[in-house]
């Protein structure tokens, strides 16, 4: 009768493995068009002196023609030296420091775009490091394909020690599922570090960003994209196109981090989210329950590692494909122990994220 438990991660099984099976079609972007459209980077950013001289550098490095793209800084009310070095920054023209006259990120975002010249929006985060053809692979993918919104990839750099692994494959997880959703044409994640989409389209969703929620600017505005079936949303696979940004430097930061992500989900609207949501959290619980049940049956044991080995097989394939893509084959090695401390750290998460604010100080 315990076995009966399995069912309900079937629907798990089902959705990933369908995800997976559209991550074996993905087909590598290769520039086919001289792109010369005005391009608007945009940078919201907060006390991040130590972090944007580098991707200002970076920025300035590109190979497209610095007349076709503009940079916008939008100082979100630090209290370090941001603005000054934005400002001091020097060899660029097309780069324009802004004051955000509200609070948080959305506001930064919204003002920044506000004032920008191009047609075609990029975001990106001031801790994110990107190669020299970044730009010109988007807006050549742009005009090829004209989207309203392109998803773009990311990667985290590589650190040592266990826990920053746990942090890169977690996230290869992530943008497994971000591509393969997104190539079915049912995105239901993005990443603001690397985004690009229309003015035009931002103008007419981006009041419906939930700016009573700190996070979220980038998933609710591709919800209230996808929300129109005549609106195209397309992920890009270019390691040209792809940046990389930084992990957690401690636990306490890194489950702030995730109690930002999971305090959006309440907000969210789109059906295909909400399900794939309760269906992950259904698996994982499924695991911890069968796992504390064990302790008074041991029958309930075997049950879990059945369940274990079953949901770990479909992540398995989800981030190894991710891993190969994104040349980070080595870390599969840390995959089994990962797996383990996996249901753990969801319910860490979930904990953290009910922790009063005082407390997390």
């Amino acid at each position: 009768m315990q076995w009966l438990l399995l069912i309900f991660i079937t629907p798990y099984i089902y959705l990933l493995s369908r995800i997976y099976k559209s991550l074996t079609q993905i087909k590598y972007y290769h520039s086919q068009s001289i792109p010369g459209r005005f391009l608007s980077i945009v940078v919201a950013c907060r006390n991040e002196e130590k972090n944007l001289p580098v991707l200002l550098r970076h920025l300035s490095e590109q190979d497209y023609d610095p007349d076709f793209f503009e940079i916008l800084i939008i100082d979100d009310n630090s209290n370090d030296k941001t603005s000054a070095i934005a400002s001091g920054f020097e060899g660029m023209n097309n780069l324009v420091v802004l004051q955000n006259s509200d609070r948080g990120k959305k506001s930064a975002i919204r003002q920044g775009i506000s004032v920008s010249k191009g047609s075609l929006i990029v975001t990106t985060d001031a801790d994110c490091r990107m190669g020299k053809s970044w730009l010109k692979t988007i807006a050549s993918f742009f005009e090829e394909n004209k989207p309203e919104m392109i998803i773009l990839p990311v990667e985290m750099e590589e650190g040592m020690g266990f826990f920053r692994r746990f942090q890169q494959l977690e996230f290869l997880s992530l943008q497994g599922i971000t591509a393969g959703t997104a190539l079915r044409g049912r995105p239901v994640m993005c990443n603001g570090a690397n985004l690009a989409f229309t003015k035009e389209v931002y103008n007419r969703y981006s009041g419906n960003l939930h700016d009573e929620l700190i996070s979220g600017d980038d998933v609710f505005l591709l919800h209230g994209i996808k929300s129109d079936p005549g609106n195209k949303i397309m992920w890009l696979e270019s390691a040209e196109a792809r940046v990389s940004t930084i992990t957690s430097e401690t636990l306490s930061a890194f489950f702030r981090q995730r109690a930002r992500w999971i305090s959006k989900a309440g907000a969210y609207k789109d059906r295909f989210t909400r399900i794939l949501g309760i269906v992950t959290f259904a698996a994982v619980f499924l695991q911890l329950s069968l796992l504390v049940a064990g302790i008074f049956n041991p029958v309930y044991l075997w049950v879990f590692l059945a369940a274990f080995l079953i949901k770990s097989s479909v992540d398995y394939l989800i981030v190894m494909n991710t891993a190969t893509r994104y040349g980070k084959r080595q870390l599969i090695k840390w995959f089994p122990l990962s797996g383990i401390i996996y249901p753990f750290y969801v319910l860490l998460v979930v904990i953290s994220y009910f922790v009063p604010a005082e407390m997390k100080k």
